[in-house]
């Protein structure tokens, strides 16, 4: 198999899954520059920056599945002059050009990891989002990443090829970064947060029940031409996040019981409304699908998860 985004925080924990257990197929990495020397034993090529006029031909032969993880990810403060059509260069025009090149090489299976802003940002009242549900992407990454997957649906039925599409929540686990990685420092550094009355419900995901599914979908037969919404199975709310973080570092949690009338016009006033929608707001995902279709249950529970990550977290703090 070919795998794109190995060297990112999806890419590694799937390639050591698949190292570890060569019955599940033998990795071939796309990179766009070459890797350190921990990827010296590793079957790599480099194919430079991807978008749609990157050239996959050589990496290609003799694949039967291509797991397609690379991706310009989302980003809170975009420098871009047009961030939509940055997303679109990478996101859509990488994804099917590399689609179109699979298909001549004869792939039989194109896994693409998608995302849960293609549903949107939030859910109200305890609707949760599903397969079935509406797309309603907010963003420039949301609308590139149903773009592509649009693209995606539309060529492999033309073209009799496989596809799995994954749309994945936060995700958290080893090695995670971004602002969960920014709630693990603050947490412990014992900075008090304002938390205490945040009742929302956000699904996660955490990285070991990703790639056990990857690792699912790699070959199941009902996975053929599907899309699946993933989460750990257990909703969270921001306030319960930090106390099994804690719980987990092995402090006692800081809340602050501030009032969310208080914290949405502190967000108005320092212009980060956004920011404090999604810290406040609720994110539901439906992920029976996996589970009934592909007979897959989470090898992870969320605390399972958060431990894992904050164990990791400690030991680059020296702990």
């Amino acid at each position: 198999m070919l795998i794109t985004g190995a060297t990112g925080f999806v890419g590694l924990a799937l390639l050591n899954k698949l190292l570890a257990d060569s019955s599940l197929g033998h990795p071939h990495l796309a990179l766009r520059s070459d890797p350190s020397n921990d990827f010296e034993s590793i079957n790599y090529s480099v194919v430079g920056n991807i978008n749609s006029r990157t050239d996959w031909r050589d990496v290609l032969q003799g694949k039967d599945i291509v797991v397609h993880l690379a991706a310009r990810v989302h980003v809170m403060a975009d420098a871009s002059d047009n961030p939509l059509m940055a997303y679109r260069d990478v996101n859509v025009g990488g994804t099917l050009e590399l689609l179109r090149q699979s298909a001549r090489a004869g792939v039989k299976r194109f896994i693409f990891l998608s995302s849960i802003k293609v549903n949107g940002e939030e859910t109200i009242d305890g609707n949760k989002f599903s397969e079935d549900s509406a797309p309603n992407p907010i963003d420039p990454y949301g609308v590139s990443k149903f773009e592509a997957e649009e693209g995606i649906k539309d060529f492999c039925k033309e073209a009799g090829m496989e596809y799995v599409i994954i749309r994945p929540p936060l995700m958290y686990g080893p090695g995670v970064k971004a602002n969960y990685r920014k709630l693990l420092d603050v947490i412990y550094r014992g900075i008090p947060l304002p938390f205490a009355c945040i009742y929302n419900r956000r699904s996660m995901l955490a990285l070991g029940n990703l790639v056990d599914f990857l690792s699912v979908a790699l070959t199941h037969p009902r996975a053929a031409n599907q899309t699946f919404l993933l989460s750990d199975g257990e909703d969270l709310s921001s306030k319960e996040l930090v106390e099994k973080i804690s719980v987990s570092m092995g402090k006692r949690p800081r809340l602050i019981p501030l009032p969310v009338s208080i914290l949405k016009l502190i967000g108005t006033l320092f212009g980060r409304s956004q920011a404090v929608s999604r810290l406040l707001g609720s994110l539901q995902i439906d992920s029976s699908k996996a589970r009934e279709r592909l007979n897959w249950t989470p090898p992870l529970t969320a605390q399972e998860g958060i431990t894992l990550t904050v164990k990791d977290f400690l030991v680059g703090k020296g702990k």
